[in-house]
């Protein structure tokens, strides 16, 4: 097991700046919490800057906040799996509920009338662009699966130089549609920031609603399920990301009925030969 992140902290603890010990109390006191806490979360908790908060994770010999909290979850996973010496006995139930549990806490998360004021700007879009990396990537690709299935053209970008490039060709008559569950995914949010600059609104789907991707959405969904660096592109999350998706699909369906269904025909006929 490697050094515990508890140790690693006290034994930097004196040569911490007031601000940064009190990061360290916090984390130290909420370790389980923490693995679930953006940075902006972590600072106002601690009541600091979100700068201190990064200044405290090289204090203490970490690149950054991402990988402060791998090193905690690493150090809780080991500390669990000495304790308990075993995986649940009932895998099917335990992800099943997990499914379950992270569409119905995305549901209660997201308000309508953020859900309608998305709409409202994807519906006027000249044009819309989906960003997201990694496993977000993923929904992204399948959001503009989607949307191509109901007459809507969307670029979907996954390559963090492209996604820079195409938003700085934007205007304000274009959208943004930002996939990132930790809502601090580098790639995604510098590329975000420039297409923001360019007058492009931002919709950010992410499961935290103070985020560093956040200051930069015109609107933000939250939902989703929260999870820990060692579960990062978990199909909690993934599923979570789809339902936010299904909701922007069928309500921009159900406001062009017409053009909507004859679109899912021609799709589908489109594509008919390829299956047996």
């Amino acid at each position: 097991m490697k050094k515990p992140i508890t140790e690693i902290i006290n034994s930097y603890f004196p040569s911490l700046t007031n601000s940064e010990q009190k990061v360290a109390s916090f984390v130290l006191d909420n370790l389980e919490k923490v693995i679930f806490y953006s940075v902006t979360d972590l600072a106002d908790e601690a009541a600091v800057g979100e700068t201190t908060v990064l200044r405290f994770c090289r204090k203490i010999g970490l690149k950054g906040y991402q990988e402060f909290k791998l090193t905690i979850a690493q150090n809780l996973s080991e500390e669990k799996k000495e304790k308990n010496g075993s995986e649940p006995s009932n895998i099917i139930h335990s992800i099943s509920s997990n499914s379950v549990y992270a569409i119905e806490n995305t549901a209660s998360m997201i308000s309508e009338e953020d859900l309608n004021a998305a709409l409202a700007l994807l519906q006027e879009a000249h044009s819309l662009h989906i960003f997201g990396v990694g496993s977000s990537g993923i929904t992204a690709l399948d959001a503009k699966s989607r949307l191509l299935r109901i007459g809507i053209q969307a670029s979907a970008i996954t390559d963090s130089h492209l996604q820079a490039m195409s938003a700085a060709t934007l205007s304000d008559q274009d959208v943004v549609i930002a996939l990132s569950i930790s809502g601090s995914t580098r790639d995604t949010i510098e590329s975000v920031k420039i297409a923001k600059e360019n007058g492009a609104k931002v919709i950010a789907i992410t499961y935290y609603s103070r985020s560093p991707i956040t200051q930069f959405a015109d609107i933000v969904l939250v939902g989703g399920a929260k999870e820990s660096p060692l579960e990062g592109g978990s199909l909690t999350a993934k599923i979570s990301q789809l339902f936010v998706v299904d909701l922007l699909c069928t309500g921009l369906a159900l406001l062009k009925k017409e053009k909507s269904l004859e679109m899912k025909n021609k799709t589908a006929k489109a594509v008919v030969s390829k299956i047996y």
